[in-house]
Order: structure tokens, then C-alpha cells, then sequence
């Protein structure tokens, strides 16, 4: 049966129907065919996946980054980010990177992240000399660190749905998307070096320039402070959290910045109703899917399966880091999330890893999977908004995948990377 689901969901996949629909249809059989689950439980499925005081994080954390970026907040950043970095070689395309970093903490997703540097930075790299596919790739690449620093949506859909404390993922990201931001400015300076990459800024900014930008894109870098150190002292829940970053958000656009005005308001309302749609959806069919494969033990036949196939535990390990690359081929990464992740996280267990430490690790390679063909997200997204072809930019990408598979391998072989801050302050 579990061979059937996989087959039409594949089957649906290349016949283009959309990924929310894909998934409960797949399940079908389990409800027609074997006569033991009466097909209204799928209907049932489909409300109780949304019944759940966690999940309210969600829509939260959408509503504050939209209306963070609709107080004028990312001009600031951006500023910001160009007097830190814009002197170095390739200074604007080190200015997307650290861009990314401090964009963690408002948008949450590396998707978002993506389209907003491609529109907003990608213009002005190409202009200084900066190919189209390498343009791509940096901002591609850049914005995976959002799946790493709080408030990211794919840490908070992956605590949901596999029972993990979703405030010690939310600290367990922060060292690895230091770690990531690092690897991949050095990979930009050897780029920029390498093709004559030119600063962005003739000379080094004074401390008084830098305090000015620091003051002015100050509420948006105490985001994610707000969130540790709330989480530290027990001052709210991740749920409880993003209700008040909402009240933040407004309270920073209308008497801080003055800029949220009426229309800017009701348009980061329309996006946060689109973008909550569209992962409300994916959580709705991906648990009508999940309790098929569930009713169908899938989780206990992979946990067997791989566990057939060698006791090691790091080799258990490479082979679900494989399957999640591929799946993130084909994959958007929320569905990604609701669907892979509860299968593959009871062997990861029993090998004897932790689930926060998992949980950073898994997202970040969901994310990663967004970068490569056939169906990549963010790479459909960069090439899409700045005229890239597929091959060009996967030529772009080499050094940048090399960069990965470095940060990765240090992410496994260094769990305290992941875990020093949870379990030192929770």
C-alpha cells in the first residue's frame, strides 16, 4: 500500500497538480481500498491538523514579518548591511549575505527572503558588473540562512509536527546560522576575487556612520533578541511570542518609524492571508497523507528498513541526508516538512541523535533543497525574477554547494554547534 500512496503521489506530482492537492489524494487507497478507515476520517484529518495551539505561531510570525517589512524596516537593514560589508571585495554581493542574516529574523522564510533580495539587490549587482547566474546564486544560497534564525516558519512547522520544543530549536539556530553566514561570505570574497568583483564602498565606514545605521535599524535586529531572551526567562511560548511580535511590529510602524500607514496596513494583511493560506493548506492535506502512512506503519517500515541496511549510526544518518536532498528536489519545503519528516525522524531517534539537533539540521537540507533541479523553489524564484536559466545558474552554484556540504559536515560532526545554546539556557 505504501508503494501505491508513493506512486500517485508521483504520478500527480508530473502531471503538474498542485503539491496541497497531491498529497491527500495519494491517500486515497488507504480509505477506499482497505475498507478499514471509512473516508470522512480523511475530512476529520483535515480540521484536527489544524487544531493546535502551537500552530498559531504560524500565522503570527507571518502577520509581524509582513508588517515589519511594510514599516520601511528593510531599507534600514539594508543600509546597515552595506556600511558592515560594502567595502569588502564583491561588496554588494556581501551585502545580500549579511542582508540575509539580520532578514531571518523578520521574514522567517527563505523563499520571501529570496524574492525580496532578487528584486531589491539584484538590479544593482548585475549593474556593477556582476553576471546574471552568479547574481542568482549568491542571493539564492544567502537566503537559506533564514531557515536558521529565529523566527524561521520551517523550525516552528517541524516542532509541531514532530513534538520538539520549538523555542529550543529557535536558540539551537542561531550558532548554526552564525556558522552558515561566515562560510558564505568567505565563499563570496574567494568569488569576488576571483572575477574582479569590485567593493561597493570606496573606503571604511566611521564609527559614527555605523552607530547611525545601528540606531536606525535597531528594532528590527532586537527581533530575534526578543525572542531568546523571552524564551530564556519563560516570558511567553513560541505561539505566545508571535502575538506579541505582532503588537511590536504595529507599535515600531506607527510611533516609531511612522511609516505603517492605512494602505500599507491592509496590504500586509492581503500577504499574510495568501502566504497563511497556502501553508494552511499544505499542513490540512499533508495530515490527511500523514495518517495514511501512519495507519499503514510507514514510519516503523522506514525505522526497519534503513535499520536493515546497517546499525551505524552516522551511516543512518547519510542515507536520510540523501533522501531529504532528493526530496528536496521535488518538494516546497513546508510540504516537505509535514510529509518526510515524521517518517524519517524515528530512525534518526533510535540511531540515537536529538531531535532539536535533527530538527536544525533537517531544515536547513529542505531548504538546501530548494537550490537545486529539477523543481528547486528559490532557484524557479531568483532565476524567475532575474532572467536565469537553470544551467547557468547550476554552473554559478558549484563553489556554493561546496560551501554546503562544508557547513553540513561540520553541523553533524559538531552537535554542540546546535545544542550549546538550548541546553545551556533552557
Amino acid at each position: 500500500m505504501l508503494l501505491l500512496i508513493l506512486a500517485l503521489f508521483v504520478l500527480f506530482l508530473l502531471l503538474g497538480m498542485p503539491v496541497a492537492f497531491a498529497l491527500a489524494l495519494s491517500a486515497i487507497p488507504v480509505f477506499v481500498l482497505t475498507g478499514t478507515m471509512p473516508p470522512t476520517i480523511a475530512i476529520q484529518k483535515m480540521v484536527t491538523a489544524t487544531q493546535s495551539f502551537p500552530l498559531l505561531a504560524v500565522p503570527f510570525f507571518i502577520l509581524a514579518g509582513n508588517l515589519m517589512n511594510a514599516t520601511g524596516i528593510t531599507e534600514r537593514l539594508v543600509r546597515f548591511a552595506r556600511l558592515l560589508t560594502g567595502w569588502m571585495a564583491g561588496g554588494l554581493a556581501q551585502v545580500s549575505i549579511i542582508l540575509s542574516f539580520m532578514m531571518g529574523g523578520i521574514s522567517g522564510s527563505a523563499v520571501a527572503d529570496a524574492s525580496m533580495e532578487s528584486r531589491l539587490l539584484g538590479p544593482s549587482m548585475i549593474a556593477q558588473g556582476y553576471s546574471k547566474a552568479m547574481t542568482a546564486a549568491i542571493i539564492a544560497f544567502g537566503s537559506i540562512i533564514t531557515a536558521t534564525i529565529p523566527p524561521s516558519i520551517g523550525l516552528i512547522l517541524f516542532g509541531f509536527i514532530n513534538e520538539v520544543s520549538i523555542g529550543r530549536l529557535f536558540l539551537a539556530g542561531v550558532l548554526p546560522g552564525i556558522a552558515l553566514t561566515l562560510i558564505l561570505m568567505l565563499t563570496t570574497w574567494v568569488v569576488a576575487r576571483r572575477n574582479g568583483y569590485m567593493a561597493d564602498a570606496a573606503t571604511l565606514p566611521s564609527a559614527r556612520e555605523l552607530g547611525a545605521a545601528f540606531l536606525e535599524a535597531i528594532w528590527a535586529l532586537a527581533f530575534p533578541v526578543i525572542l531568546i531572551v523571552g524564551f530564556r526567562f519563560g516570558f511567553f511560548t513560541a505561539t505566545e511570542a508571535g502575538a506579541f511580535l505582532v503588537a511590536y511590529a504595529l507599535l515600531v510602524g506607527v510611533f516609531v518609524y511612522r511609516e505603517l500607514t492605512w494602505a500599507r496596513f491592509v496590504d500586509a494583511l492581503r500577504s499574510s492571508v495568501s502566504d497563511l493560506g497556502m501553508v494552511m493548506l499544505l499542513i490540512m492535506m499533508a495530515g490527511v497523507l500523514g495518517y495514511a502512512v501512519t495507519i499503514e506503519r510507514g514510519p516503523q517500515q522506514i525505522t526497519e528498513f534503513v535499520t536493515s541496511l546497517t546499525s551505524d549510526p552516522l551511516s543512518v544518518l547519510l542515507l536520510i541526508v540523501v533522501l531529504l536532498v532528493v526530496s528536496g528536489m521535488f518538494l516546497e519545503g513546508a510540504a516537505n516538512i509535514l510529509l518526510v519528516t515524521p517518517i524519517v525522524m524515528p530512525a534518526l531517534v533510535q540511531a540515537g541523535y536529538d531531535p532539536v539537533h535533527m530538527g536544525i539540521l533537517i531544515v536547513t537540507l529542505i531548504n538546501f533543497g530548494g537550490l537545486t533541479p529539477p523543481v528547486g523553489v528559490i532557484m524557479f524564484t531568483v532565476c524567475g525574477v532575474l532572467d536565469v536559466k537553470m544551467g547557468a545558474f547550476t554552473r554559478a552554484s558549484l563553489i556554493f554547494f561546496a560551501a554546503m556540504l562544508i557547513f553540513f559536515a561540520l553541523l553533524i560532526a559538531v552537535p554542540g554547534l546546535s545544542l550549546f545554546l538550548p541546553d545551556t539556557l533552557m
